[in-house]
């Protein structure tokens, strides 16, 4: 069972995506969290700095899903995918209860596919 405190970041995180204003991803990150992937190694402030304000050109084709989620106790984990129109990418998640009911990304880990 995931509680909807767990689910507020991932959303956070995917209004992000949605809008490109990186304020809803401070919402969603710890202040230190790690984003990695193939070819990235980022700290939040060089992972926000890639996002304009502005929502991507093909907005309207892309679409996104929280996959999964489990949570054992003060700790959770989520797989996300965004499916762009050319790219794939697939997001894993560890999270942080920080305060009672307050949850926040710690880490980021990605690989892209087409």
């Amino acid at each position: 069972m995931t509680d909807e405190a767990v689910l507020r970041p991932l959303q956070a995180y995917l209004r992000g995506h949605a809008t490109g204003d990186p304020a809803h991803f401070r919402d969603a990150f710890l202040p230190t969290a790690h984003i990695q992937g193939v070819g990235a190694d980022l700290d939040l402030d060089d992972f926000c700095g890639r996002f304009t304000g502005e929502p991507a050109a093909d907005e309207a084709e892309r679409r996104r899903t929280i996959d999964q989620v489990s949570r054992h106790g003060s700790v959770a984990s989520a797989t996300v995918t965004l499916h762009h129109v050319e790219v794939t990418f697939t997001d894993m998640f560890v999270l942080l209860e920080v305060a009672p009911g307050e949850w926040r990304i710690a880490h980021k880990v990605y690989d892209r596919w087409s």
